[in-house]
């Protein structure tokens, strides 16, 4: 893809600082909307990033409103319909037999989504620049001063250029710049886990129709087919494992960890061929208070992030260009306080899932004697049906934020999950009584 010809000064409506998937739908949203939008991107080609390839069924039905899930889907996403989760202490034949339609969980939507990043991201940022926004790659050095009438300057191909703007906003990912420059405060929960991550090629078994997780010895392990041939696999660990698939046998290491028991066809994945980074991410949680400042808005990972381990990103990032370009449409008297309620939504919604990472982190990635009776308490009480509310667990990640009954968020159910296992009589009668 082509820059622009280069210009010195420039001026846009809006300044998209990340041209990824946050900031690619949110220009392509805006640009659709009649509003003049640069996009600065410092990827000339993107690059594989092991994260940000799967988008649960919440996200799949914010697509469908906003008009990207047929182009991403065409793209050559996968949409798996089955999930299934294994684990060492339920035998895979039953674990199979109780595999999850995601067809029937949202009215409308197929099933998730999942699609290999640079794919995606290069999908959007070329249906942002169809609708008429300016995208600009290859992008170095991008330097913001908020206010009322803020700029933007970075450097492309050695020399300098500069934008005027009405509003700069912050898509540029983790380490956000503009977040910094702007003077927002980024909130970090404590660290619970890490996960690994790999593509191969060549898992001509793996049925592209179903993803799944489950958990052997002390890993939480994941497979998300991506078409074709081609899966994505992870593995969650605890933190101080954090090195464990480094070094020079460290994809050796990775690939042997699925030749699982729980999960016959992990064997297939073990001998596929890796074709990309094995890289080990941090699973921490951040989120910002107030994610805009006069004339700055922040969205993606750039306002906080959820930890990888749910695989909520996408997700996240797509409501949050919703929300904005909402703001953004609806009035021509452009002040902060039109993104309060973007602000109200993202720290519940982050909060929300937060709390199902946190459930997540301690049912299927904790390895202590006590986690594991907790772990096989909570499997025999979703078999038997007894406590309904132990869906709301396997639901979270898939239904999200929005879909679930408040109380599937709150301490009160966290700590009777925390009691599964040693004291499991207490539970029922607790679970009897919510009925």
């Amino acid at each position: 893809m082509s820059n622009p010809a280069p210009s010195r000064s420039t001026s846009a409506d809006v300044v998209v600082v990340g041209g990824g998937i946050a900031g690619s739908t949110l220009a392509l949203l805006l640009a659709r909307g009649g509003l003049s939008v640069t996009v600065l991107e410092h990827q000339r080609v993107y690059a594989d990033r092991v994260r940000g390839e799967f988008l649960a069924q919440w996200g799949v039905e914010i697509a469908q409103r906003l008009g990207v899930f047929e182009p991403l889907a065409q793209a050559g996403g996968s949409v798996p319909r089955w999930g299934v989760n294994y684990d060492e202490l339920v035998p895979p034949s039953i674990a199979e037999e109780h595999r999850i339609d995601l067809a029937s969980l949202l009215p409308g939507v197929p099933g998730v989504l999942c699609l290999h990043h640079p794919v995606a991201c290069e999908t959007l940022n070329q249906l942002a620049a169809a609708a008429g926004a300016r995208v600009v790659r290859g992008v170095d050095g991008a330097a913001v001063v908020p206010g009322a009438r803020p700029q933007v300057s970075y450097r492309l191909d050695g020399e300098t250029a500069e934008v005027s703007c009405r509003l700069v906003v912050g898509a540029d990912g983790r380490n956000s710049l503009v977040r910094q420059q702007a003077g927002i405060a980024l909130h970090q929960a404590e660290l619970t886990n890490v996960i690994a991550g790999l593509l191969v090629e060549g898992a001509e078994d793996w049925p592209q129709d179903t993803f799944a997780l489950g958990v052997e010895g002390d890993c939480m392990f994941l497979a998300f087919p991506q078409g074709g041939d081609r899966v994505r696999l992870y593995l969650a660990i605890t933190p101080e494992q954090r090195d464990r698939f480094g070094g020079p046998e460290g994809v050796a290491r990775f690939m042997e960890t699925f030749r699982l028991e729980a999960m016959p066809k992990g064997a297939g994945l073990a001998n596929a061929k890796p074709i990309g980074p094995c890289a080990t991410l941090g699973g921490e949680d951040t989120w910002t208070e107030t994610p805009y400042a006069e004339g700055v808005v922040l969205i993606g990972d750039a306002a906080g992030y959820n930890g990888p381990i749910i695989g909520q990103g996408l997700s996240l990032a797509l409501r949050d260009a919703e929300l904005v370009s909402q703001a953004l449409l609806g009035q021509t008297a452009w002040a902060p306080d039109m993104f309060a309620g973007y602000a109200e939504d993202r720290l519940e919604r982050m909060r929300r899932v937060r709390f199902a990472a946190e459930m997540h982190a301690t049912l299927f990635c904790s390895f202590t004697p006590e986690a594991i009776r907790r772990r096989g308490a909570f499997h025999m009480g979703l078999a038997s049906g007894q406590d309904r509310r132990l869906q709301w667990i396997a639901a979270a990640p898939l239904l999200g934020p929005y879909n679930l009954p408040p109380q599937a968020f709150e301490p009160s159910f966290r700590d009777e999950i925390l009691r599964l296992g040693s004291s499991e009589e207490q539970h029922l009668q607790a679970a009897a009584a919510a009925e």
